[in-house]
C-alpha cells in the first residue's frame, strides 16, 4: 500500500532489500514502477531505457543466460557442470519480479552516449524510490554477467545496446536497516561569485 512518506523521507530510507517474499505482485503495481522508470530525465528527451519484466516462468529467460555464463569457460563437465548452471541459474528466482532495464543509445550523433547511460540509471532509481514508496522490497544488482553477451542476446538486445539493471522486487521479508552517509558537506564545494573553490 502506498504510504504518507514525503520525497525526502523516500530518498533517505529507502534500502537495497534482497530478502523478500515468494508472494506474486499485482501487475498495476508493477505498471506504476515502470511508470515512475519512465518519468526519468534524459537529455535531448531521448528516452533510452527498455524494460523486460520477468514473472513465474518467464524468469527462466535470465535463469539460463546465467547459467550459460557462469558455464562458459569453467572447465567443468558432467554433474559438476549442472550444479554450477543449477547454483546460477536460481540467482533468477530470489524475487516473484526481475525487471531487466537496458539502455538503447540514440544513434543521433548530436547525442552523448554517456547521457544515455545516466538517463537509464535514473530510470532505475525511480523505480527504486517508487517501490519503497509502496512498501515494496527492490535491490538493484548487475555484475559481470549482466555485462556479458550472452545476457544481450537473451533479451534481443542491438549491438549498441546494454543491460544497465536487474531489478529485484517482492514483499520484504525483513526489516530494512538503518542507514548511513557520510556527511554531505565532506563532499561539497562551494564556489561563490568572486571566489574560487572552497570546501566548507
Amino acid at each position: 500500500m502506498p504510504t504518507d512518506m514525503n520525497l525526502t523521507e523516500a530518498i533517505s530510507g529507502r534500502r537495497s532489500i534482497g530478502r523478500v517474499k515468494d508472494e506474486p505482485i499485482p501487475r498495476e503495481i508493477i505498471e506504476e514502477l515502470l511508470e515512475a522508470a519512465n518519468w526519468a530525465p534524459s537529455h535531448r528527451c531521448t528516452e533510452p531505457w527498455r524494460f523486460f519484466v520477468m514473472t513465474g516462468a518467464g524468469r527462466g529467460v535470465l535463469a539460463e543466460a546465467y547459467a550459460d555464463v557462469a558455464a562458459e569457460g569453467s572447465g567443468a563437465s558432467g554433474e559438476a557442470l549442472e550444479e554450477l548452471r543449477a547454483k546460477q541459474g536460481s540467482k533468477a528466482y530470489r524475487a516473484p519480479v526481475i525487471i531487466g532495464v537496458a539502455v538503447s543509445p540514440s544513434e543521433d550523433p548530436a547525442v552523448n552516449r554517456m547521457e544515455e547511460f545516466a538517463a537509464a540509471h535514473s530510470a532505475v532509481q525511480n523505480m527504486l524510490l517508487a517501490a519503497h514508496g509502496l512498501g515494496l522490497a527492490a535491490i538493484w544488482r548487475s555484475g559481470d554477467p549482466m555485462y556479458h553477451p550472452r545476457m544481450k542476446a537473451a533479451f534481443g538486445l542491438r549491438e549498441n545496446d546494454e543491460m544497465v539493471a536487474l531489478v529485484y522486487v517482492g514483499y520484504p521479508q525483513i526489516a530494512p536497516q538503518a542507514g548511513k552517509r557520510t556527511p554531505v558537506q565532506e563532499k561539497t564545494v562551494w564556489i561563490t561569485e568572486g571566489s574560487g573553490p572552497s570546501a566548507e
